[in-house]
This record gives C-alpha cells, sequence and structure tokens, in this order.
C-alpha cells in the first residue's frame, strides 16, 4: 500500500506555506533577544473562561519571564476571525493564538481525536484520551508549523432546539450550525442542515434563521445567551472537545531554552487550571440555562440510541482518514 501517511500529506502540503511565510515568521523569531509583545487572537468571548484563562496565562508568562514576553490576549475574534487564527500563527502574522483544535479536521483528520462520539464522555476519560493522542497530535501540529503550549477541554456536548426532540423523526430540514466535520456529520445523519458558524457570531445567525438549532456545551449557550432564541437543551455528553493555545514553531525555536522552560511553566499551569475550571462549570451553565428558561433534560432512550449509532460510523470513518496515528491513539487508550 503506497498511499500516503496523512502526516506525509499534510507536510507536502504546507511546504509552500512555511516557504512563502519564513520571512514573517523569522522577523518575529529574531526579535526574541529582547523584550516581546506578543498579540494573542483567541475566538471566543472576553467573559467565556477559555479566554479568561488565556489572561491567566498572559499574565504567568510576562511574571515568570521578568516582562520579557508580554502577551496581549484579543478575546472574540476580534484581531481574527476563529477560522483564520490557525493560519494567522502558522504564518507568522500572530506568534500566538488559540482555536478549538478539531476545527482543522477536514485538513489533519488526527486532529480530529477528541470529536469520538461517545468514546470520552467524563473529564478523567477525555484526559487520559488527550495523553494517548498528545504525541501524535504534537507530530501533527509541527508539520504544521506549531507548537502546542496547552489543550484545555470544554465540558461535554449536548443539542440545543426550539422545540421538544424525541427522534430524528423530529429534525428534519432544521438549520444546524456546525464548527467541524463532526458536527457536520452529526447533522446530515439526523437529517439536518450543516451551516457553518463561529461561536462569536451565532448570536445574530439564531435571530436572523440562519442557524435554528447546534450542538455545543452549556458554555457556548450561557456566552450568547441562546435562551433568547431557543427553548430546549438536551444534555447528551458526545464528546469534550478541547481548546489549544499554539504558537509558531520559528517563533518558539527562536526563544532561549531558559525562556521556553518559564513559557512552557506558565502553560502547565494554565492548562490545569483551565481543565479543573471546566469541570466545575459544567453544571453550573446548566443553572444558568435552566433559571433564564430554557428546558434543560437529558436526551431521550430513542435519540441517545440514533447518535450512538451515527457516532460508531463517525468513529470508523476517523480511523480510516487518521490512518496508522489514529488506531495507535485508540489502541493506547484502551489498553489503559
Amino acid at each position: 500500500n503506497n498511499k500516503p501517511t496523512s502526516r506525509e500529506t499534510i507536510m507536502t502540503a504546507n511546504t509552500s506555506i512555511k516557504m512563502a511565510f519564513t520571512a514573517s515568521a523569522l522577523a518575529l523569531a529574531a526579535s526574541t533577544a529582547s523584550a516581546e509583545s506578543w498579540d494573542m487572537p483567541m475566538a471566543y468571548a472576553a467573559t467565556n473562561f477559555h479566554s479568561e484563562m488565556g489572561v491567566v496565562f498572559a499574565d504567568k508568562v510576562r511574571d515568570y519571564t521578568g516582562g520579557d514576553i508580554d502577551i496581549t490576549v484579543h478575546a472574540g475574534g476580534s484581531l481574527f476571525k476563529g477560522g483564520e487564527i490557525k493560519r494567522a500563527v502558522q504564518t507568522g502574522q500572530a506568534p500566538i493564538g488559540e482555536r478549538f483544535m478539531s476545527a482543522h479536521a477536514n485538513e489533519a483528520p488526527l486532529l480530529g481525536w477528541d470529536n469520538l462520539p461517545f468514546v470520552a464522555t467524563t473529564y478523567a476519560e477525555n484526559e487520559k484520551l488527550w495523553h494517548a493522542a498528545k504525541d501524535k497530535v504534537n507530530g501533527q501540529l509541527s508539520d504544521l508549523n506549531l507548537v502546542a503550549l496547552y489543550t484545555c477541554p470544554w465540558p461535554g456536548q449536548g443539542f440545543y432546539f426550539n422545540k421538544e426532540v424525541t427522534s430524528s423523526g423530529d429534525t428534519q430540514g432544521i438549520k444546524f450550525r456546525s464548527y467541524n466535520t463532526a458536527t457536520a456529520t452529526f447533522a446530515e445523519k439526523l437529517g439536518m442542515i450543516p451551516v457553518q458558524v463561529e461561536a462569536a457570531e451565532l448570536s445574530q445567525a439564531l435571530a436572523t434563521g440562519v442557524a435554528e438549532a447546534f450542538i455545543s456545551s452549556g458554555s457556548t449557550g450561557y456566552d450568547r445567551k441562546v435562551w433568547e432564541h431557543l427553548s430546549h437543551y438536551y444534555k447528551v455528553n458526545a464528546w469534550l472537545p478541547r481548546n489549544y493555545v499554539m504558537v509558531n514553531k520559528q517563533v518558539w525555536e527562536g526563544l532561549s531554552a531558559e525562556t521556553q522552560g518559564q513559557v512552557q511553566k506558565a502553560a502547565d499551569e494554565t492548562g490545569a487550571a483551565c481543565s479543573a475550571k471546566s469541570e466545575e462549570l459544567a453544571n453550573w451553565y446548566f443553572e444558568q440555562l435552566s433559571g433564564n428558561g430554557m428546558k434543560v433534560t437529558d436526551a431521550g432512550p430513542a435519540f441517545i440510541a440514533e447518535l450512538q449509532e451515527i457516532g460508531t460510523k463517525m468513529t470508523a470513518d476517523w480511523l480510516e482518514a487518521a490512518g496508522d496515528d489514529g488506531k495507535a491513539i485508540l489502541d493506547a487508550y484502551n489498553a489503559n
């Protein structure tokens, strides 16, 4: 079988990107000898816990590096929109940024490791899956000219609708906001029409009818006050997707070993704190949705059975797309 591996394909595809933007990335890296100001684009609202933790990280970096690196967080897609952040960091337009990891699964299927339905549905299982995936994922990101500093899970994913839903018979033709390949697949399999909408634009999409339903955590619903447009939230806990803070590889390699250690210390501490905050807030978000008039319930058995059947097929499809690296991740996860 001479079919190129996922990583080989990505390496070839990204050679032109690296060559085209080496000058800007090296210019960023060259300035690391003196105090640096880094702009850090983030996709989610300033009040979202991911963005708040980005500020914590920036403060820690400033502290641990003695002010040698000064990071300014730009939340809510204000500097680069969510879909633009990875490429901005990849090409050196921004030295650092945060993005939803599985948003890149179209380009690199391996990065959908955290969107496998019902494989890891608790924080402990999600952490175990990340440890199984970490080395392979970091290798993939390196091929994309990126270095991951820390990752942080969202609460489990459930469905938002504007009516009662007991099965796919109730979801036909609904315009469904998707944020990656996995959510678009769920929509299509349930007879819905996927539409790509960034979190920062979700409220407007719901208000104008561009989207009528979506899958996400309680966090996004709370941030976007979706009770103004939707009536029901169904707990499914299909997966706990991760955001990650990435840095341009040339910028990272331009730092001294001492500075890298200081930044990584800040990242490790922030990642742990962010995961703990996510778990702490998970049920609180449900309370807020309910308190603002939404009906928050567990999804019914018929709907769950359909989702699990779809999920089994999605995991099989991911294994085929991700190849040996994907199989190695799940084998390592299931072995422990």
